[in-house]
């Protein structure tokens, strides 16, 4: 009878330590479940759309540095060992990163989801200026572009940018179905904003007087598909693509002939040729923010992907009118 009390405190430890194990994998399952997904992106809307569909369930990162020309950034291996230990990785799957195919040959046994954000989105032909280059010779011709005959620069399209998010809002769910609601309800919003952009847009080219734009680098091309603006560019869809003399020569006589009086860099570039460029022409520097990455003003300024594109609209503004 003796043995009795001492079962019976055997039985209390055993039960309190299984109720220690349960309440442990509890919190262990709790913490998984409120745990943040990681993200690593490439260009910076993709970053600012993961950001703000997740909400506080989702922390990303872009890997490319500020100011960076997207076209010709390499990672390096830490940078690659970072996006594999990660939730997610998500590029825009459009030939614009050079190195993301050899990533996704990388990563592709790696626990990590890949996800090209422009998937399902139809990319428009180049819609470099024709008569600024009609008479190009074959061989600038052939060197012509990294991408094809193709425009990567659809997330200056606030329509199909709202493809890009939509694709990403997809894959969150996928990696966190817990919180589909709140990452639908943050995509309805984001949606909103980005069919605003897209009115303005409509409004401001659609009302100018004149539809023509004297630019560095042809990034513009699905605003001239979608609202009709005309954009007369030195460098091709890559700013490393440089014309040739007679091509120079035909851009000059062509923005001299639509008595144009802007000359548009890029956020982050001002090449040589572009200057000089613009000073054949005559014309005053404006600046159009391509949204590849942030500079560190944007950064210091805590600009996002709305406010720029509110800037690169105050000087369509002026520039148009």
């Amino acid at each position: 009878m003796k043995f009795k009390p001492l079962l019976m405190v055997l039985a209390l430890g055993i039960g309190t330590a299984l109720a220690g194990c349960s309440s442990s994998s509890a919190n262990n399952a709790s913490d998984n479940k409120n745990k943040k997904l990681e993200v690593y992106t490439t260009i910076y809307p993709l970053q600012d759309f993961t950001e703000k569909i997740g909400g506080k369930y989702v922390e990303a990162k872009s890997i490319l540095p500020t100011g960076v020309d997207a076209h010709s950034f390499e990672p390096t291996t830490k940078t690659m060992v970072k996006i594999a230990n990660a939730d997610a990785f998500v590029y825009s799957g459009i030939g614009l990163e050079g190195f993301a195919d050899k990533a996704q040959s990388t990563l592709k046994n790696e626990d990590v989801a890949l996800v090209e954000a422009a998937k399902g989105i139809e990319l428009a032909k180049s819609s470099e200026d024709e008569h600024a280059h009609e008479d190009e010779d074959e061989h600038a011709h052939e060197e012509e572009h990294n991408h094809g005959d193709t425009d990567p620069h659809v997330w200056l399209d606030p329509v199909l940018a709202i493809q890009l998010a939509e694709n990403i809002k997809n894959e969150l769910i996928e990696l966190k179905p817990d919180k589909k609601a709140e990452f639908e309800k943050n995509f309805q919003a984001l949606k909103t904003q980005l069919e605003d952009v897209d009115q303005e847009l409509k409004t401001t080219i659609g009302d100018a007087p004149h539809k023509e734009i004297l630019v560095s680098h042809a990034a513009y091309g699905y605003w001239e598909k979608r609202y009709g603006l005309k954009q007369i560019s030195v460098a091709g869809l890559s700013p490393t693509n440089e014309p040739s003399q007679k091509q120079l020569e035909n851009i000059v006589k062509q923005a001299k002939k639509d008595h144009i009086k802007y000359f548009i860099f890029d956020q982050n570039l001002k090449p040589k040729v572009s200057t000089l460029v613009k000073n054949e022409v005559g014309a005053q520097a404006l600046t159009l923010h391509n949204l590849e990455s942030l500079t560190k003003n944007d950064v210091k300024n805590k600009e996002d992907y709305f406010s720029i594109m509110q800037h690169n609209i105050d000087t369509l503004k002026k520039a148009l009118y």
